[in-house]
């Protein structure tokens, strides 16, 4: 969680092109700036990835069954 926040701008100023995938295109203020993790001024490129599922891992374990004593 917030590993974004230690690796998205150091790798930015390393790279030569930043590629930046968002979900929609919002007016510039509408978002909170906390929110913003990697400044506008490294991303070169822009893709809309939606529409697309988002698959989220969840975990799963096996019910457990009565222990014979």
């Amino acid at each position: 969680r917030k590993t974004a926040r230690n690796f998205n701008q150091p790798m930015a100023t390393a790279a030569n092109i930043c590629v930046a995938e968002v979900e929609e295109v919002v007016p510039v203020g509408s978002l909170d700036p906390d929110t913003i993790h990697l400044p506008g001024i490294y991303v070169k490129r822009m893709i809309v990835g939606a529409p697309y599922d988002k698959k989220i891992e969840f975990r799963t374990v096996r019910q457990r069954t009565s222990e014979a004593a």
